[in-house]
């Protein structure tokens, strides 16, 4: 009987051998020995040396021998062997390993999610990063919590302005709650993402200026939270009750797109009236 382990390793060993036999020496200054090449691509030794490991493990791990290569290992066989982000991503599932971030942080709004964010008018919505730094939004988001483009953009973290801005600070109805998921997702964040600094340096003034925060985090509480309701205290409409949807974009994953809608007849009146205004 083929066992799923069997399966993964016998597909892992196949995925190496023809990620190997599709690169073109001459794309590294090696030497095209045709003649001495028995089959395409590099060979086993200079991959190992690519990467390096020995050409035995590589020699083992094409053959199926029942390895599990460490997330090293995997990272190393993924530049050396130039796969894409889709193949590294397989290449570290085939390995049972966990990826590590690629370093590619979103620091500012891919041009066509910025453009769908403006699209989804009237839609409150607004597109941010793993850190909650905003990126983009659109008017009836500025309209229903504030405006963001008046803000420098050390303060346009959602996090930041629900700590520390007065007037987001009383807008959330439960706002003990809606802190606390964002910590939950910001712990989730921090775990995922360890060569972030400023995401680090943005936590440690967290806990350093917010005695709640500096609790609530030590609760090591994780999730990540990508739909509910929020009720909002607004101050020209009163209480608004919003459900929420976080998506990921699968071409740019460090980037989330929140959308509110309402979530009874009475706040869809009133985000109407908020968003015609």
């Amino acid at each position: 009987m083929i066992t799923r382990t069997v399966e993964t390793t016998q597909e892992l060993a196949a995925f190496l051998r023809t990620r190997r036999e599709r690169l073109d020496p001459l794309d590294f200054g090696l030497p095209l020995r045709r003649q001495a090449r028995r089959t395409p691509g590099l060979r086993r030794e200079e991959v190992a040396e690519l990467a390096g490991i020995s050409t035995d493990y590589i020699v083992r791990l094409e053959q199926g021998r029942g390895l599990r290569p460490s997330a090293d290992v995997v990272e190393a066989l993924a530049r050396a062997l130039r796969l894409t982000p889709d193949e590294r991503a397989y290449l570290f599932g085939l390995a049972q390993q966990r990826p590590r971030g690629d370093g590619k942080l979103a620091t500012t709004a891919a041009p066509p999610l910025a453009r769908l964010v403006a699209d989804l008018s009237p839609l409150p919505a607004m597109l941010m990063n793993h850190r909650y730094d905003i990126l983009a939004w659109n008017g009836e988001m500025a309209r229903l919590l504030l405006d963001f483009g008046a803000l420098p953009p050390s303060q346009r973290n959602a996090m930041w302005l629900c700590l520390m801005h007065p007037a987001m600070r009383e807008l959330y109805v439960d706002r003990e709650r809606v802190v606390r998921e964002g910590i939950a997702h910001l712990r989730a964040a921090w775990a995922a993402h360890p060569e972030d600094r400023p995401l680090t340096d943005l936590i440690a003034e967290f806990i350093t200026r917010d005695d709640e925060f500096a609790r609530w985090w030590g609760e090591r509480d994780v999730k990540v939270n990508g739909r509910g309701r929020k009720e909002l205290r607004h101050p020209e409409t009163g209480v608004i009750a919003l459900d929420f949807e976080v998506l990921m974009p699968l071409q740019d994953q460090d980037q989330r797109l929140l959308i509110y809608r309402a979530a009874d007849d009475e706040s869809r009146s009133a985000l109407d009236r908020l968003c015609a205004g």
